[in-house]
């Protein structure tokens, strides 16, 4: 659906991104993350033909977007990250317009409109000006206009960023249900977006792709040892020594219980199951019955911190 090979663009002498290869196929759904500045937005502009790259090589749906961009839009819907919208213009009108410019006329163009705005939830909305809209139904009017051509792939760029609490979640639902017929390519900085709507990531850095897998692939690949949080009643106070004393075990630390009455324990160990029941069967041995046992994985926010430093690191 989308390859990409060694692509750069420089900005006269200045990198906007260089060497990045990726391959995203029907129906995925992934994240593009990356500090302000990184090369996200560099990427999704060459990608729908916005312009072209310094050198490398990007296909989207087997056309080549520097020597067939028409036929590449054709198949692309685009959320830029500053919505194009026009403030005098009705809802209705402006997607009429946007409509024409894609190429679509005559009655589809009105089945069209109708269609996307039932789709995105402004089609009680068709009447008013754009410019007397909330922030939170503009953007779904920049989401409408870039499913007029029913587009087999949607890249959306920040598109929740200025919106409050409940939008945000209103245009996740929403993106969430275009991902089921669509291969999505969602470009943010906010890792909470990801983490609700992407099967896969890639994290670009500086202009590098650094990391390109599932969320939880990449939590595996980083987190070196096993952390596990264990709750338990009773015990003689003496378990957390008892437990650092084991072979294995790296760090044990106490933590706040959320049982009423209980204590809290987290130990960081090798990754070997063998050492979890070790420390369970000291505990059921010093202490009380274990209220819970549970493995205590990286978050994205985690793993995204540790991807950038390991790469300014190096």
């Amino acid at each position: 659906m989308i390859e990409v090979e060694n692509l750069t663009k420089y900005y006269g002498l200045i990198r906007g991104i260089e060497e990045i290869s990726f391959t995203i196929n029907k129906g995925d759904v992934v994240g593009l993350l990356g500090p302000n500045g990184s090369g996200k937005t560099t990427t999704m502009r060459i990608l729908t033909c916005f312009f072209p790259p310094t050198r490398g090589k990007a296909l989207v749906y087997g056309y080549d977007v520097t020597k067939k961009p028409l036929e590449v839009r054709r198949h692309i819907g685009y959320f830029p990250e500053k919505a194009p919208l026009y403030p005098e213009m009705d809802v209705r009108e402006y997607l009429g317009f946007t409509a024409q410019i894609k190429g679509i006329i005559g009655s589809k163009k009105k089945s069209q409109v109708d269609r996307v705005m039932e789709t995105c939830g402004i089609a009680d909305m068709a009447d008013r000006l754009i410019g007397k809209l909330s922030k939170g139904y503009r953007q779904r009017v920049c989401l409408a206009q870039a499913l007029l051509n029913d587009p087999e792939i949607l890249i959306l760029d920040e598109p929740t960023i200025g919106l409050d609490p409940r939008q945000v979640v209103d245009v996740r639902k929403l993106i969430k249900s275009l991902s089921r017929e669509r291969t999505v390519i969602l470009c943010t900085h906010i890792l909470p977006e990801v983490s609700e709507t992407c099967e896969r990531v890639m994290i670009i850095h500086k202009g590098r792709l650094i990391a390109m897998d599932t969320p939880e692939n990449l939590r595996l690949k980083l987190q070196k040892h096993t952390q596990t949080l264990f709750q338990y009643y009773g015990g003689n106070g003496k378990i957390m020594e008892k437990v650092r004393e084991l072979q294995g075990v790296r760090k044990a630390e106490s933590r706040e219980a959320t049982f009423p009455g209980a204590q809290a324990l987290v130990v960081e160990s090798e990754k070997d199951d063998a050492i979890l029941r070790e420390i369970s069967t000291l505990i059921h041995a010093h202490g009380g019955p274990i209220m819970e046992m549970r493995k205590i994985t990286l978050t994205l926010e985690e793993v995204f911190m540790e991807l950038v430093t390991e790469e300014e690191l190096a």
